[in-house]
C-alpha cells in the first residue's frame, strides 16, 4: 500500500454545503473532482490493485492457469464489468476503498486494507462491516480517546432517478453492532496469515470494549454521480432507530461519470501490473 498521501486524495473537495436531515443532523457533502490525469491513475491504480493481490504475489497465484497478469485480474480477482451482479460488486468495492482513503489519509485512521484480497467469489461483495478504521493514542497504553470507526459505504453511479443510498447506509450500519467482533477477527486472522504480528495484535485493543472501553463512532456514506445526487431526498434520511446515533457521521461523496471511473481505475489496474 501507498505509504505517503496518494494524488488522487486531492480530489476530495469539501463543498462546505451541509446538509440537514429534517431531525436536526448535519450530512457533510465532498465532490470527488477527478480528472483525467495519467500518472495520478495510475498510481492510484496500482493501490487499488493491491487490495485485491499484492504484485508480488501475482506470478505465483496465475502460473497454474497459464494466465497472463492482466488475464488473472481480470478472470480470478476482479469483479466482471458486464455480467451481473458484477458492475454493482465494482462500484460497492470501489466505493468501500474510496471510504477507507478518505478515513485514512483525511481523517488520519490506520485503516488495515484486508477485506478484498481474501475474496473467493470475484463478483460477490465481501460479507461483514464494510471499513473499519483505528486510532490507537499510545501504543501499549488504553486512552478513552483510542477510536474505532466503522463506516458503512452504498453507492449510486447508474440509473435514471435517485435512490435513498444514506438511508441504506444508515440501515445497515445499524446491523454493525451484531458483526463487529467477526470483522474484528477476519482483520486480525488476515494480518496473521499475512505475518504482519505487530499490526494484528493491535487489534487486541479493540476486541474487549467491557474490560478496555474506547470510543465507537459509526459512519453512513453515500456515493452518487453527480446528476444522481439529490439534495431534498438526501435530507429525508433518518437515523432514529441507529444504536450509536450519537457518535454517527453522515456523508455524501458525489462526482461526474462516477461509473465511467469506476470502470477505467479496474482497467488500469490489470492492464498495468
Amino acid at each position: 500500500m501507498i505509504s505517503t498521501i496518494p494524488e488522487h486524495i486531492r480530489w476530495f473537495a469539501n463543498t462546505g454545503k451541509n446538509i440537514t436531515t429534517s431531525t436536526g443532523e448535519s450530512i457533510e457533502v465532498f465532490e470527488f473532482k477527478h480528472e483525467s490525469d495519467e500518472e495520478v491513475l495510475s498510481i492510484w491504480a496500482k493501490h487499488f490493485r493491491q487490495h485485491y493481490c499484492l504484485d508480488e504475489e501475482i506470478d505465483f497465484y496465475r502460473q497454474g492457469y497459464g494466465y497472463s497478469k492482466t488475464e488473472f485480474l481480470n478472470k480470478i480477482k476482479f469483479p466482471d464489468p458486464n455480467r451481473a451482479p458484477g458492475p454493482s460488486t465494482r462500484a460497492g468495492d470501489f466505493s468501500e476503498i474510496l471510504v477507507a482513503d478518505y478515513l485514512e489519509f483525511i481523517l488520519n485512521f490506520w485503516v488495515p486494507r484486508t477485506r478484498y484480497g481474501s475474496k473467493t467469489v470475484s463478483n460477490e461483495s465481501t460479507k461483514g462491516c464494510d471499513t473499519l478504521a483505528f486510532k490507537i493514542i499510545k501504543d501499549g497504553e488504553d486512552t478513552p480517546e483510542d477510536t474505532l470507526a466503522i463506516f458503512e459505504a452504498k453507492a449510486q453511479f447508474s440509473g435514471k432517478t435517485a435512490k435513498t443510498r444514506l438511508q441504506d447506509a444508515v440501515i445497515d450500519s445499524a446491523k454493525d453492532q451484531t458483526r463487529k467482533a467477526e470483522s474484528l477477527n477476519a482483520i486480525k486472522q488476515q494480518l496473521f496469515y499475512k505475518n504482519k504480528l505487530q499490526e494484528a495484535i493491535k487489534i487486541d485493543r479493540f476486541q474487549n470494549p467491557i474490560d478496555r472501553p474506547y470510543n465507537e463512532v459509526s459512519g453512513a456514506v453515500a456515493l452518487f454521480s453527480s446528476n444522481l445526487f439529490e439534495p431534498l431526498k438526501i435530507s429525508n434520511t433518518s437515523t432514529n432507530n441507529h444504536p450509536n446515533q450519537n457518535n454517527l457521521k453522515l456523508l455524501v461523496i458525489h462526482g461526474k461519470d462516477m461509473m465511467d471511473l469506476v470502470h477505467e481505475l479496474y482497467r488500469r489496474a490489470a492492464d498495468e501490473a
